[in-house]
């Protein structure tokens, strides 16, 4: 029986889709897993727009209405996991029938992604009942933070259990909120962080998870260190060459980036 993480957030923008579709991917390929992500932003779904699934007319709404099964809009991705896409078109659906669509495909895979509504709704209730855990994603800001809090006291409210926050968008600046104080505050450990890194954009409008598109950025070893925090393995080591030709290249790529040769 797989295990279902649902990531939640009560802002848009902070990066809930981009985690799921980052962390599908080094569940299949890193970690070769059977992963299965479903898109469960009802109304403004965005995962497939993310991964290049566009348009699919059996998705989690048809199935939710009892028009097709859940294997007939479940699709294999190029990129090595399963996806159940949404559709953009809002039907009206019953948002809590998402468990039951859950279970009945849970014993198929080792792990499935729940991307949730950014808002304290329905949908969101619909993604923390058919979780067994949940992620937290939040940025580390006053006015982000705030909204974290509410996500977090809703899902100990509903008895979900809550893995920990993940930090993204991460500077590194003295102005940012520390570790300490946003667990001290949101009353949830954090468990990982992303650094900003602005070629995540230019992976998006490619259709390409930043793992795929900048393997060797410390956004991508970020999203692997989560990955394998959350399987309870550990980062495959590379050996010390490798290390070496890595930082070779990434000192060139960041060089070209400054003088406006690189992207």
């Amino acid at each position: 029986m797989g295990k279902v993480i649902g990531v939640i957030s009560i802002k848009g923008g902070v990066g809930k889709t981009t985690l799921v579709s980052n962390l599908g991917t080094v569940f299949a390929n890193d970690f070769k897993k059977k992963v299965l992500l479903i898109d469960a932003n009802f109304n403004a779904p965005n995962l497939g727009a993310h991964l290049g699934v566009i348009g699919a007319k059996k998705n989690l709404h048809t199935v939710l209405q009892g028009k097709n099964r859940a294997n007939d809009a479940i699709y294999e991705h190029a990129y090595g996991f399963h996806i159940m896409p949404a559709s953009i078109e809002n039907l009206k659906v019953d948002y809590l029938k998402l468990s039951e669509v859950v279970k009945n495909v849970k014993d198929h895979y080792d792990v499935i992604l729940l991307d949730s509504s950014p808002a304290l709704n329905d949908e969101m209730l619909a993604v923390m009942m058919a979780s067994d855990e949940l992620l937290v994603i939040s940025t580390p800001d006053h006015p982000t933070l705030l909204c974290t809090m509410n996500a977090v006291k809703l899902a100990k409210k509903k008895g979900t259990n809550i893995h920990g926050i993940i930090l993204n968008k991460v500077l590194g600046k003295k102005f940012e909120l520390t570790k300490g104080e946003i667990e001290s505050i949101a009353d949830a450990p954090v468990v990982g962080h992303l650094p900003f890194d602005v070629r995540i954009m230019k992976g998006l409008a490619e259709y390409k998870p930043m793992i795929l598109h900048k393997p060797r950025s410390s956004l991508s070893q970020s999203f692997r260190r989560i990955a394998a925090y959350l399987l309870g393995e550990e980062v495959k080591k590379k050996s010390v060459l490798t290390n070496i030709k890595e930082f070779i290249v990434n000192d060139v790529e960041e060089s070209l980036k400054l003088i406006g040769l690189g992207d």
